[in-house]
């Protein structure tokens, strides 16, 4: 069986210390094959948090990849550094950022929802641009046949059943390409709460998987994580909480694809 622990919106800077250190003590005892974060390591993108961000996550001594999410560009109040040079301060998390993952028949491959600057107000939101899908598509095409396909994103595509919203322009459309392209589920973060729904494009079946927070920014859950269990062509999806029910299934386990 292969385990991934699936982790997002850790907010280095408003993070909760006892969530931190229950998610690595999870790690270190139960050695998951690889820890996808979906995004928002910081809450300010300071350089300062993206270096307690990456501190942490070499700790945990395990494969990583890492998404880009709203939180981890700089803010409004700063729009030079953010629309010319949003990416400076990333040197400590640099190698772990929009890494393709190849682990035993699974690939993970990264799909950019985060933009400088969009047309609304609310630019927290999500948008996936033609450059981004068209690279997690050619990523897609080199995945060996067999292998299971894990999209990472930072916002859900569509929305799911949270309270929180991405309101993801052009997810719709990415969904339906990523599905016809064979993917078997999208990961995501930014609404704070776990979920797991699958949806069906032309046929084909992927999941939505959403994951909780480790920061003091709870919303419906308290403190989360997804654990993912993988086995042949079926997975399944546990959302673990830091509270007195500990796991809890969030989704059958399914056969991938059609």
């Amino acid at each position: 069986m292969i385990k991934l622990f699936h982790v997002s919106d850790v907010h280095f800077g408003a993070e909760d210390p006892a969530a931190i250190a229950w998610f690595g003590e999870r790690v270190a005892d139960e050695r998951p094959d690889a820890v996808i974060m979906t995004g928002d390591l910081t809450m300010r993108a300071t350089r300062e948090e993206f270096q307690r961000g990456g501190d942490w996550l070499r700790s945990l001594g395990v494969p990583v990849t890492l998404e880009v999410g709203n939180h981890d560009i700089p803010y409004y109040w700063d729009p030079f550094r953010r629309l010319m040079s949003p990416y400076q301060r990333y040197a400590a998390v640099e190698k772990m950022i929009e890494t393709q993952l190849d682990i035993a028949g699974v690939t993970i491959v990264p799909l950019k929802t985060t933009a400088r600057a969009q047309w609304r107000w609310n630019w927290s939101k999500g948008r996936v641009s033609k450059g981004s899908l068209r690279r997690a598509l050619a990523m897609i095409e080199t995945v060996p046949a067999g292998n299971l396909i894990f999209v990472a994103a930072h916002h859900p595509l569509i929305e799911g059943p949270t309270t929180g919203t991405a309101r993801t322009r052009g997810g719709d459309a990415a969904l339906s390409d990523l599905a016809a392209a064979g993917a078997h589920a999208v990961l995501s973060g930014h609404v704070h709460d776990p979920f797991d729904v699958p949806v069906e494009r032309g046929g084909w079946t992927l999941r939505m998987i959403g994951a909780g927070t480790l920061s003091k920014r709870t919303r419906g859950s308290p403190p989360a994580f997804n654990e993912i269990r993988i086995e042949g062509g079926s997975f399944s999806t546990i959302a673990r909480t830091m509270d007195k029910e500990p796991a809890r299934s969030i989704s059958e386990t399914v056969e991938a694809g059609r």
